[in-house]
């Protein structure tokens, strides 16, 4: 089975999120698509991250409809800061007949070699890549291993969620239902 990596911190998981999540399982040769929750990307700062419960709780929500996409907190359970190399190592040990890749934007692509044991990454797995509005003139587009799709671009950022909630915008249409009335409930982003 070839299981699709979605990594991120869905800080919230919103409605580009899962249109990319759908294209990658309907369009790509991807059989599954798992929303990896991550605890903390070493990369970024931490300071409006939701706990690690919560946003696997909206991303848990968001997915229910989609058969072919799953919530995963498996990073959780691993030593932080999360490395997706050592994701990576830990999934094949635990799924040693899956078949991984990772799915990810073309601006991630480009930090790609800012990341741990980068060259291993690239040389084992097959990183399935959605254009972002800025585009990339990344070098690693032309690895044998990097298939860049033709997926819509998504404008949608979950920063500007967090900032739009916090101004009391209704943005509701930005998100999933359950996801909108779980961060409503919870009274998430708006300090």
């Amino acid at each position: 089975m070839k299981v699709g990596l979605y990594f991120g911190s869905f800080n919230p998981i919103h409605i580009g999120h899962l249109a990319i999540a759908n294209y990658m399982v309907e369009f790509t040769d991807i059989d599954q698509l798992w929303f990896m929750v991550s605890p903390q990307n070493p990369l970024k700062q931490q300071s409006t991250l939701l706990a690690d419960h919560h946003r696997y709780e909206m991303v848990y929500r968001a997915v229910e409809e989609f058969p072919r996409c799953r919530a995963s907190n498996f990073e959780s359970s691993l030593p932080k800061p999360s490395y997706t190399i050592n994701t990576l190592t830990h999934l094949k040990e635990k799924y040693p007949n899956y078949q991984f890749q990772l799915i990810m934007g073309s601006d991630s692509l480009e930090t790609l070699p800012k990341w741990k044991n980068y060259e291993q990454i690239l040389e084992q797995y097959k990183i399935v890549v959605y254009p972002r509005p800025k585009g990339t003139d990344s070098k690693l587009l032309s690895h044998a291993n990097v298939q860049l799709v033709k997926a819509p671009l998504m404008e949608i950022s979950a920063s500007f969620i967090r900032e739009s909630i916090k101004a009391g915008k209704n943005i509701k249409a930005f998100l999933p239902l359950k996801v909108w009335e779980y961060i409503d409930e919870m009274n998430f982003y708006r300090k």
